[in-house]
């Protein structure tokens, strides 16, 4: 795909990610950093963006490696990783240009031109949807960053029901929580009395079976 594709789809990635590694999406050193990181790749690529303005470097590349070689595959990603995570970069900022790193290789996938992802593996992979430069590419795009973004900004509500529809399990899950406060009535003679609560799991199967979709995780009820 284009530069301005990656960058789109950079930020977008980030915006989808980054609440599951929990960052807040609109925080712009993260966008930036994910958004610059979807370049990185084509640094293979002495006539791409980034090739262009660091042609020594990636010539170098070229000539060692090709174009969509070690630089387009998941090696890469946790090489990159890695480095800065020795080299003391904050968390939250490795995340990002992961999270950048990987778009870039996602995007290329949907393109006709195969991608090595297992590198030194030779098997390729490919989702051909739309030829780089090319009309469809910013409608393709256009989907890509709406699905994304989309859910970021959203009031609560809305945001767990957008997830339900891109988590189809979300609505299954069974964590342990803090245990159910018991409930307390007053008997005749004054006194208190405790009423066990019931099993979370019962809780969860009562609203299920009434058709209530609840959010119990989100509560620490089941």
């Amino acid at each position: 795909m284009m530069a301005g594709s990656h960058v789109a789809l950079g930020a977008a990635a980030w915006l989808a990610a980054s609440p599951h590694l929990g960052l807040g999406p609109a925080d712009p050193a993260g966008i930036a950093l994910a958004a610059a990181a979807s370049l990185l790749p084509d640094i293979d690529h002495p006539k791409s963006w980034v090739g262009s303005r660091l042609r020594p470097v990636s010539m170098l590349v070229s000539a060692i490696f090709g174009h969509r070689g070690i630089t387009h595959s998941a090696l890469a990603v946790a090489a990159c990783a890695w480095v800065l995570l020795q080299g003391g970069a904050p968390r939250w900022a490795t995340d990002a240009v992961a999270v950048g790193y990987a778009s870039h290789l996602a995007a290329d996938m949907l393109t006709p031109n195969w991608l090595r992802l297992a590198w030194p593996v030779r098997r390729t992979w490919s989702l051909p949807l739309c030829k780089s430069g090319s009309q469809a590419e910013p409608l393709v795009v256009a989907a890509l960053v709406w699905w994304a973004a989309s859910g970021a900004f959203l009031p609560p509500p809305l945001q767990q029901a957008w997830q339900l529809l891109r988590e189809p399990a979300a609505h299954s899950v069974h964590h342990a929580g803090p245990p159910v406060p018991a409930r307390w009535s007053r008997a005749g003679d004054g006194s208190k009395l405790a009423h066990a609560p019931a099993p979370r799991k019962a809780l969860c199967e009562r609203g299920v079976s009434r058709g209530i979709l609840i959010d119990w995780s989100a509560r620490g009820d089941c």
